[in-house]
């Protein structure tokens, strides 16, 4: 039995129709995504799911006692009380089994109430245990953690949260109260990559259904067995994830427009027949040729091109029936003519970047670099030796506040480096996308925005080039303050179209875009034959586009040479193999370890300096055989490519020698050449 179903659903805002026809059934553990362009309806949709508005026309019937945990976009929460008092109330049934249970361990200890106590305590208590009344403690906490709250945020009133964090204060007492369908609006907007991870995790084991709507590509492709298209002609449903949304969807699309052109080339021989014969010989085989034309051409009138896709010839013939007047030819050529394409796609970000002249091979080079501001006293991290290459994408990912901004802006000059040296290659120009956008002028229009980076357009050009970007009519007239999240996003990639950059920097490009506007931005940027560095909590768009990935951990920066696909089975392999040696048995030892001598902890840091510069030359060596692999075109570009090959290989072998002499009783084991490109540190 499905937890809800819809009949011929729709929703008006007065003369505004935001959907309409929309028969729909969630079965129980689905798994189901909303896509669609915003504005569309996604969120209306849901809201007229779980009974927050009335459907304008349809029903909606929703299974009898179904519990559904809703999260808007933006929780609106508040209170004195605190996180972790805001999560019992998930178990609010518990913790009343639990208070009765404590009173009666206090009647059993009376003699006269002992023995009705003992009879209830018995099924109390093991139906207490059923439900998780041992353990929901410990779930709440393991909630909070995964959705990144700190320990010490349990306790702090839901007044002093954060937007997002209050948001995210829904979405852990959601979780922890088990619904039966979990109706999820944007979940992953106010979470860092850890924790949309975790949520994943949690999903894949949810007892329940799940209806989710969310712009997060990677998320959906691991979290929902079903995708709901809405666009403007309906709604249309596809099995499987989102990388297998795609593929049905090119396949539907490619099926539709053969069918559609099949269709009106007999259409239109047909027409040349009725043309050639109305007037001779065959005038009555003519007329009742165009007769049925003309039947079929009303049906697709009434009920849309998909029609032609759906339906056969003769069955629309006989649907309409009488009740269609036979058409003149010249009305029937006109129409015939006019048919367009069934395929209704929105209209793609005209987004174009192309550098104006070539930068230098060598991007970006940092030696012994710590990032962070000076009159905080210590760095939010520390980096080893980077070197970043022309038409390479390195991508930086790490929790909120680890530095990734600062970062940026450090390779902007707007912050110097908190230690160590940083050097950028010659022939540079640098475009900056800003994740809060503060590059915008809130007080300026659209049009004053553009003409301020291009003075030289004239008032009709800015117009026409803003259309690329989906800003048509009277939107270029409106000011920066009044933008929506998207816009603002369209606005910046729109002003970054102009910068003829061939170095990007780009601070979370895909937040507040939708998915069209994601892929169309994912397109551009793999084509794009400049240098990328690239923040971004998109796992989809990191994975392809990133020949590097860099993340920040713990105020450490590690490399890995690959994608981020690569680089999550690299860390899965790392901790498998951590835990194996974890259960390993630790030999008995009975005696209190010695203290380590001065020159015991001089030899055994000396020992990780040594090794930690032998993983960092191996991953700078593992690189540079990935170019090699396909090397460049300009014979200097390998000479000096193999050049710093067998320079690193020189400083390997000497560490070796000195990391030998440091450790005589032990051999690590250490993969050196091009072959271990995944080697870390």
């Amino acid at each position: 039995m499905s937890l809800i179903t819809t009949t011929n659903l729709a929703k008006s805002y007065g003369a505004n129709d935001i959907f309409a026809g929309l028969s729909l059934s969630i079965p129980r553990r689905a798994r189901i995504a909303v896509v669609g362009p915003n504005g569309i309806g996604k969120t209306t949709l849901l809201r007229v799911l779980v009974g927050l508005e009335e459907p304008s026309a349809g029903v909606v019937h929703r299974a009898r006692r179904l519990k559904i945990g809703y999260l808007p976009q933006e929780a609106a929460m508040n209170g004195e009380h605190t996180l972790w008092e805001e999560c019992m109330s998930a178990f609010k049934a518990l913790c009343a089994q639990e208070a009765e249970l404590a009173r009666l361990e206090v009647a059993m200890g009376d003699p006269e109430q002992a023995q009705e106590a003992m009879a209830r305590y018995g099924p109390l208590q093991e139906d207490f245990e059923r439900r998780g009344g041992y353990t929901y403690e410990l779930r709440t906490q393991q909630t909070l953690t995964g959705l990144g709250f700190e320990a010490t945020d349990a306790q702090r009133p839901l007044n002093q949260l954060s937007g997002g964090q209050r948001t995210r204060a829904l979405l852990a007492r959601l979780l922890l109260s088990e619904p039966d369908l979990l109706v999820l609006d944007e979940p992953t907007n106010h979470l860092d990559m850890a924790a949309v991870e975790w949520l994943e995790g949690v999903l894949s084991h949810w007892e329940g259904a799940a209806l989710i709507v969310s712009h997060d590509r990677y998320f959906l492709d691991h979290a929902v067995d079903h995708i709901w298209e809405m666009s403007t002609s309906g709604m249309e449903a596809y099995r499987g994830n989102y990388s297998a949304y795609l593929r049905q969807r090119q396949e539907r699309w490619e099926l539709r427009q053969q069918t559609f052109e099949a269709e009106k080339e007999r259409l239109e021989k047909e027409l040349d027949y009725i043309r050639r014969n109305i007037a001779g010989q065959n005038t009555l085989q003519a007329k009742g040729r165009l007769r049925r034309l003309s039947r079929y051409l009303e049906a697709i009138e009434i009920g849309g091109l998909q029609a032609i896709q759906d339906k056969k010839w003769s069955e629309i013939s006989e649907e309409t029936g009488a009740t269609a007047q036979m058409m003149s030819v010249d009305e029937v050529t006109r129409r015939v003519h006019g048919l367009r394409s069934p395929i209704r796609r929105q209209p793609p970000l005209r987004l174009h970047l192309k550098p104006a002249h070539r930068s230098g091979d060598l991007v970006l080079r940092t030696y012994d670099l710590a990032v962070g501001y000076a009159d905080e006293g210590k760095p939010l991290f520390h980096a080893p030796d980077l070197t970043l290459r022309r038409g390479e994408c390195a991508a930086i990912i790490g929790p909120n506040g680890a530095g990734k901004t600062t970062f940026l802006k450090t390779l902007l000059g707007k912050i110097p480096p908190f230690q160590g040296e940083l050097l950028l290659g010659a022939s540079l120009e640098v475009g900056y996308f800003a994740q809060a956008h503060e590059d915008l002028n809130p007080f300026l229009t659209l049009i004053e925005e553009i003409e301020s980076v291009a003075p030289h357009l004239l008032a009709a050009e800015i117009r026409d080039y803003l259309a690329r970007f989906l800003f048509t009519e009277d939107d270029v007239y409106k000011r920066v303050s009044t933008l929506s999240g998207g816009e603002r996003g369209r606005l910046a990639l729109a002003k970054l179209s102009l910068s003829q950059a061939n170095l990007l920097l780009l601070d979370e490009p895909t937040n507040h875009l939708d998915i069209p506007s994601q892929e169309q931005l994912q397109e551009v940027l793999s084509e794009y034959p400049g240098t990328i560095l690239l923040v971004s909590h998109d796992r989809y768009l990191i994975d392809a586009l990133a020949t590097q990935v860099w993340e920040i951990e713990q105020a450490n920066l590690r490399i890995f040479a690959g994608g981020y696909s690569a680089y999550r089975a690299y860390l899965e392999t790392q901790k498998a193999e951590q835990a194996s040696q974890t259960k390993a048995p630790a030999p008995a030892s009975t005696q209190r370890p010695a203290r380590l001598s001065v020159e015991e902890k001089h030899r055994r840091n000396r020992l990780a300096d040594v090794e930690k510069r032998i993983a960092s030359l191996e991953e700078q060596i593992g690189h540079i055989a990935t170019l090699l692999e396909k090397p460049p075109p300009e014979s200097e570009t390998v000479q000096r490519l193999g050049e710093d090959y067998v320079e690193l290989q020189n400083e390997i072998e000497v560490l070796l020698g000195e990391w030998e002499s440091l450790q005589p009783e032990e051999r690590l084991k250490l993969h050196l050449g091009a072959g271990d490109r995944n080697h870390q540190p």
